[in-house]
C-alpha cells in the first residue's frame, strides 16, 4: 500500500505541521524530560506516524520490543486497560538503556469513560517507566484529568498545494502519468485528509494513467460516496431507498458509525442545504445518542426518518 510505502520515516519528512514539529524536536534530545502526549485534529494529518516516529527515534532499532500499539476503538473497555496496558506499562526495562516503555493509544477518543477513569490512574502510577501518547479525532471525547496529564498537539487540516505536491511526487516515483486537474479532484474529495487521498491515487491509478475517469471509476464504488448517496436519498424524502443503502453498507461492508456521521457531515456542511440547521441538530442528535451505547443501525435508521420528514 503506498499509504505505507511513503509514510515519513522522520520527522522533517512531516507535512505542514511545523509548529508541533518545533515544540516535539527539544524532546528528542532529551527523551527523559518528554511528558504524556495528546494529539488531537482530523484524521489523516501525520498523528499515528509521527507517534511511531517519536517512538522510533526515542526507543531505538529495538523500538518494537519496548512499546505497544493498540487501537482503542477495538480494544476500548476496561479490561483491556487493566491487563494489556497495565501489564506492560507497570515494569521498567532497562536492557538497551531506553528511558522509558512506550504506549501508543491510536483513536484514545472511541475509549470508554470507566476505561480512562482506569487509564488515568495507570498513567500516574507508571509515569516513571512509561509514556503514553493517545491520539484522537476529537478532544471533547477525552476526560479532562487525562487532557490535564498530557501535553497537547493540535493538528491542523493539510492544506491544499501541500497535499498536491506530495501526491505528484508520489505519482513520479510510481511512473504514473497524471495532469493536474485529476490531482486537485483527488484532493477535493479527500478534503484535507492525506492517507485517503493517497489511498484513491492508487486505486485510480492501476492502469498506470490518473485521470478525472479514472477517479470517478474509483471514488463511485467507495464507502464515502455511498453515504454521500445515503445522505442525499434522506434530504429528498427517498427514506425507504436510503434506509436500503444503509443497511447494505452496515451488514455487507461494515462501515462505522463514525464515519458514516463524519462523511455525512462533510456534504452536508458543503452542499450548505436549505435546512442545514435543522440537519446539524439531528446528526448531533444520533451522534450522542450513539456515543452513549444506542443500536447504532436503529439510530441511524432514524436519523434518517428524521431528515427525510423535514
Amino acid at each position: 500500500m503506498w499509504v505505507e510505502k511513503y509514510r515519513p520515516e522522520n520527522i522533517t519528512q512531516m507535512i505542514n505541521q511545523k509548529s508541533i514539529i518545533e515544540r516535539l524536536k527539544p524532546f528528542l534530545k532529551t527523551p527523559d524530560s518528554i511528558p504524556h502526549l495528546l494529539f488531537t485534529g482530523p484524521p489523516g494529518t501525520g498523528k499515528t506516524t509521527l507517534a511511531i516516529i517519536l517512538a522510533k527515534n526515542i526507543l531505538g532499532k529495538n523500538w518494537q520490543e519496548y512499546s505497544i500499539f493498540l487501537n482503542a476503538s477495538d480494544e476500548r473497555g476496561i479490561n483491556t486497560v487493566r491487563q494489556r496496558i497495565k501489564n506492560f506499562a507497570r515494569y521498567a526495562d532497562n536492557r538497551e538503556k531506553v528511558p522509558f516503555k512506550m504506549i501508543i493509544l491510536d483513536e484514545a477518543d472511541e475509549m470508554t469513560n470507566d476505561a480512562q477513569t482506569a487509564l488515568r490512574r495507570i498513567m500516574e502510577e507508571t509515569s516513571r517507566t512509561s509514556r503514553f501518547i493517545l491520539i484522537g479525532n476529537y478532544i471533547s471525547n477525552i476526560i479532562q484529568p487525562i487532557q490535564s496529564r498530557c501535553s497537547i498537539f493540535h493538528f491542523i487540516k493539510l492544506e491544499q498545494n501541500y497535499i498536491t505536491t506530495h501526491l505528484e511526487k508520489i505519482s513520479s516515483k510510481e511512473k504514473i502519468k497524471y495532469d493536474n486537474q485529476a490531482i486537485k479532484m483527488i484532493y477535493d474529495i479527500s478534503n484535507g485528509d492525506l492517507r485517503a487521498a493517497i489511498n484513491l491515487l492508487q486505486s485510480s491509478s492501476t492502469s498506470g494513467k490518473l485521470d478525472i475517469k479514472n477517479i470517478n471509476k474509483a471514488y463511485n464504488v467507495s464507502h464515502k460516496k455511498q453515504i454521500i448517496d445515503i445522505i442525499n436519498l434522506a434530504i429528498d424524502k427517498k427514506f425507504n431507498e436510503a434506509r436500503e443503502k444503509l443497511v447494505v453498507l452496515n451488514n455487507v461492508y461494515g462501515i462505522s458509525e463514525k464515519d458514516f456521521l463524519k462523511y455525512a457531515n462533510e456534504e452536508i456542511m458543503k452542499n450548505k442545504n436549505d435546512n442545514i440547521e435543522e440537519i446539524v441538530k439531528i446528526l448531533a442528535k444520533y451522534d450522542y445518542r450513539i456515543i452513549r451505547g444506542a443500536n447504532p443501525e436503529i439510530q441511524l435508521s432514524a436519523l434518517l426518518a428524521e431528515i427525510a420528514a423535514i
